[in-house]
């Protein structure tokens, strides 16, 4: 039979799993206009924390995760990965193939939340944890049954907290290894600006702001105006002038070969877990 599509004015979303990520989605999309809170559900089985968080923006809130999916058109399932099998098993029975699943779980492949579902019509994505501030990278990949309007619909709701992208499934490792580590690494960066600018001199209120700032301020540059990075380096190097001073520094201390190796390290360790 035939895939329904889903109305983009009427559908409704839910979450198995209250937690951060599913917190920021939800907040992203009401925030954005997409959807307002009363099509948005989860469940909270006992913690009255997670509970009053989601009612105070207007979420409905259910006491099963069954009753998440019976009331919604997509349903996310936004839960640790060693819990994933688990959550989507307990709601089995739920699903249908009118219903659009999507996974947020890292590591977990797409032929094992269609097995564990018994459905096709699966989305993995994978976000990071800027998703809080609404700026997250997110890579999409769709499943069997997926079609592109249900991608869309999906790549709309995503939109609400950064950007998506569409990858194929098998580059997931390496986007862990850049995207979804990577937050970590710009922190570090960011410490270690900020470390310089008060052992230049600096207050270290004033060396944090400065230190974001920066980091915020040169990735838009490149996300804007479209210029590779390198050619927005060289405009800010003078010659015999400070920037190439700092430069030099970092390339005696193999500063981007340290960077790609990282995401390197980082893309085998998640390789090595997804086989585990």
């Amino acid at each position: 039979m035939e895939t329904l599509p889903i109305s983009a004015e009427s559908f409704k979303v839910g979450f198995i799993g209250a937690g951060k990520m599913a917190e920021s989605i939800a907040r992203g999309v009401v925030a954005s206009g997409m959807l307002p809170p009363n099509r948005i559900s989860t469940a909270v089985h006992s913690n009255l924390n997670r509970r009053q968080v989601f009612e105070s923006f207007g979420v409905n809130v259910f006491s099963s995760s069954e009753e998440v999916v019976r009331e919604s058109d997509v349903v996310i399932f936004s839960v640790k990965p060693q819990v994933v099998k688990k959550a989507i098993t307990e709601v089995r029975s739920t699903l249908s193939k009118d219903k659009v699943l999507v996974s947020v779980a890292a590591g977990i492949k797409l032929k094992d939340l269609q097995e564990w579902s018994g459905q096709d019509r699966f989305i993995r994505v994978m976000p990071n944890t800027p998703a809080a501030v609404g700026e997250a990278a997110s890579v999409m990949s769709l499943g069997t049954a997926a079609t592109e309007e249900d991608g869309a619909l999906v790549t709309r709701l995503f939109g609400s907290v950064g950007k998506m992208f569409k990858a194929d499934e098998k580059m997931f490792d390496a986007v862990t290894g850049l995207s979804g580590s990577g937050p970590a690494y710009i922190f570090l960066a960011i410490e270690a600006l900020a470390d310089g600018g008060v052992a230049a001199g600096l207050p270290r209120e004033l060396a944090l702001g400065l230190a974001s700032q920066t980091v915020l301020g040169a990735a838009t540059m490149v996300s804007k105006t479209g210029k590779h990075p390198g050619v927005l380096k060289d405009d800010v190097t003078s010659p015999g002038g400070t920037t190439i001073a700092g430069v030099h520094e970092l390339e005696k201390g193999s500063f981007r070969a340290t960077l790609m190796n990282a995401v390197v390290a980082a893309a085998n360790r998640s390789r090595e877990l997804s086989q585990s």
